[in-house]
C-alpha cells in the first residue's frame, strides 16, 4: 500500500483517452501507460480533472481505473482521482476503485455546497476513516471555489490514512503556510505546472503534473535541479517549457493536449462533452513547440 516516504516524484495526470462513442480506448491508453513508464515515471494518476472525471459514466471510471492497474503492472502506484459532489457517491467511488487494484486515491474537497472550514475537515477526516485505501487532498480553488485553511491541512496531515496532497493553490504565501505545519510523514505534491519548481524548492516533494503526460523527461530534469536545490537551474529549465504551457492550458484541459498526442504515437484526440477539440489555430502553434520539445527529449 502507497505510503507517505514513496509518494514522491513525476506523476503524470492522466488523460482519459476514448473512442469517439465515449468508451475507454484500452489499446490507446495502453500504449499511453507504455510510453510513461518506460520514461521512469514514479507514478501515474488516472481520472482527475485532466481524466474528465465528471465526464465519464462510473462504469467507464471503473474500467479505466482497472486498464491503469492491469497496464502498469505494479511498476508504478496507480492513485486514482474521486471528483464526486458528494460524500456517499465518494466513498462508493473508493470501494470500486479499490477493488479495481489502485493503490491510493486522491480526493477532491467538497464542492458546491461551500462548506465551512469545519466542514471540510470533518468531510476528510470521516473519508479517511471509511476509505479502503489511503488518500491524497486535493485542493484546487480555482475549480471548486473552496481553498483549505492551512491550519486544517496541519490537522489532516497527522491523520495516518491521510499521506499526501496534490497543491493546486496558486497563491505560493498559501502553500508556504502549508509546508510550514504538515506532519512529517505527509508529502506535498505541486499540482500546477507552471509553479513546480517554486513549490519544489519550498518542499514539495514531487508533482502531479499535466503535460508530464507528454514529456515526462523534461519534468524529471526540472525537479532533479530543484530538488538538489539548484533552484536557479530548475527555473531556468522550467522557463524552457513556458511557451508549451501557455498554449496546453489555452483553452481547457485536456482538449489541447489530447489533440498533439499523436506526436508521442497515441491517436485518441476525442473530448468529452461539454468540451471541445481546440481550435485548429492553437492546435497548429501547440504542434510546432511540442516538436521542438520532443526534440530536447530525444
Amino acid at each position: 500500500m502507497l505510503d507517505a516516504r514513496s509518494l514522491r516524484g513525476i506523476i503524470p495526470a492522466l488523460p482519459t483517452l476514448v473512442r469517439p462513442d465515449d468508451a475507454i480506448d484500452v489499446q490507446a491508453v495502453r500504449t499511453h501507460l507504455a510510453y510513461l513508464v518506460e520514461r521512469g515515471v514514479d507514478g501515474v494518476l488516472p481520472l482527475g480533472g485532466t481524466g474528465e472525471y465528471g465526464a465519464l459514466s462510473r462504469s467507464e471510471r471503473i474500467r479505466m481505473a482497472s486498464v491503469t492497474v492491469d497496464t502498469v503492472g505494479g511498476k508504478i502506484p496507480v492513485i486514482a482521482g474521486v471528483l464526486d459532489t458528494g460524500y456517499h457517491d465518494a466513498i462508493q467511488a473508493a470501494r470500486e476503485f479499490a477493488d479495481a487494484g489502485v493503490d491510493a486515491l486522491l480526493v477532491l474537497t467538497p464542492y458546491y455546497t461551500n462548506p465551512t472550514q469545519a466542514g471540510v475537515r470533518d468531510y476528510f477526516l470521516r473519508y479517511a476513516d471509511e476509505s479502503p485505501l489511503p488518500i491524497l487532498l486535493y485542493e484546487i480553488p480555482y475549480r471548486t471555489r473552496i481553498a483549505i485553511d492551512p491550519v486544517v491541512t496541519h490537522e489532516l496531515s497527522r491523520h495516518e490514512r491521510i499521506i499526501g496532497m496534490k497543491a493546486c493553490n496558486t497563491d505560493m504565501y498559501h502553500f508556504l503556510q502549508v509546508m510550514a505545519g504538515v506532519d512529517d510523514n505527509f508529502t506535498v505534491l505541486s499540482g500546477e505546472d507552471s509553479l513546480f519548481p517554486l513549490h519544489v524548492a519550498a518542499g514539495a516533494k514531487g508533482g502531479i503534473i499535466v503535460t508530464a503526460s507528454l514529456i515526462p523527461d523534461a519534468w524529471r530534469r526540472v525537479l532533479d535541479l530543484a530538488a538538489a536545490g539548484n533552484t536557479a537551474a530548475a527555473i531556468a529549465e522550467h522557463r524552457k517549457l513556458i511557451p508549451l504551457l501557455n498554449l496546453i492550458f489555452a483553452e481547457t484541459n485536456p482538449g489541447p493536449m489530447k489533440a498533439v498526442m499523436d506526436m508521442i504515437g497515441i491517436t485518441a484526440p476525442h473530448v468529452l462533452a461539454p468540451l471541445k477539440p481546440p481550435a485548429s489555430a492553437l492546435e497548429a502553434r501547440l504542434r510546432d513547440v511540442l516538436a521542438g520539445q520532443l526534440a530536447r527529449m530525444a
